[in-house]
């Protein structure tokens, strides 16, 4: 077939071969792109830590509620997995939860929080929000005081107190120490408040009929199981504690210190 040329030729080269197969190649490749289906955006998961298997031998604690809403006690035990042990960087983390009664009026909601709990501390990472959310439940019923005159506004919120007090056993949470200018002046608040009691006992009233009025004495004493306080304290909102008393017409706090006056 005759093909006219209607342009000045100015070059020309013969198609060879590998020519031909590198235009088919192109071809291919170009029709493969057009037919390739289109990758949609993932979401990029970052795994914490790796998956850690339970150890035969776990080290734990167990801890007694003991609450004026149950007939009968609860015991809460916390295991610990020992992570680096042998080394300098030896540490303790949490690793899982139970908790046992033989009240049963809970037993659903208490099995899957301790699951939900024992699954984010095996997580690994920073679990200690698990206390300031447990600690800021509230029973719309009411909360109740424990041993120490410590106010519980739920069950709940004793469970974090016991998570916390167990982080902080093993190093995961730091208990800021009372500086010795604080227990100073917490025990100046003490002797005072006593003091005022025994003045109080010796005051008598004179008259034709001597009448000695001895007014009764609220007892300001340290025990065992903490510090006890007057039964007429009251709530103080900083630490949460029935030692709130009025002593020079100011709420003062024999626990932690606080006056209202400043």
């Amino acid at each position: 077939m005759a093909v006219k040329i209607e342009k000045k030729i100015k070059g020309y080269s013969v198609l060879t071969q590998e020519d031909k197969a590198k235009d088919a190649r192109a071809a291919e490749a170009a029709a493969a792109a057009r037919n390739a289906p289109v990758e949609l955006p993932v979401a990029d998961v970052i795994q914490m830590h790796e998956r850690i298997e339970r150890p035969e031998i776990l080290i734990g604690s167990t801890y007694k509620i003991k609450s004026p809403l149950f007939e009968h006690a609860l015991y809460v035990t916390i295991n610990d997995i020992v992570l680096n042990a042998g080394t300098e960087h030896e540490s303790r983390r949490p690793f899982e939860i139970f908790i046992n009664s033989k009240n049963m009026d809970h037993f659903q909601w208490i099995v899957a929080l301790t699951r939900i709990m024992s699954a984010v501390f095996r997580k690994g990472g920073d679990v200690t929000f698990l206390v300031d959310e447990m600690k800021a439940v509230f029973d719309p019923r009411g909360g109740y005081f424990k041993a120490g005159g410590v106010y519980m506004p739920s069950l709940v919120a004793e469970m974090g107190a016991i998570v916390e007090d167990h982080l902080k056993s093993i190093g995961m949470i730091h208990d800021p120490e009372m500086s010795d200018s604080q227990r100073a002046l917490i025990a100046e608040k003490r002797a005072a408040y006593e003091q005022r009691g025994s003045k109080k006992n010796t005051e008598v009233t004179a008259s034709a009929s001597i009448t000695v009025i001895e007014p009764r004495v609220e007892d300001v004493s340290v025990t065992g199981d903490g510090a006890s306080f007057p039964p007429s304290a009251t709530v103080c909102h900083k630490c949460s504690t029935k030692a709130l008393v009025l002593m020079d017409g100011c709420a003062t706090c024999l626990n932690c210190g606080y006056s209202k006056c400043g």
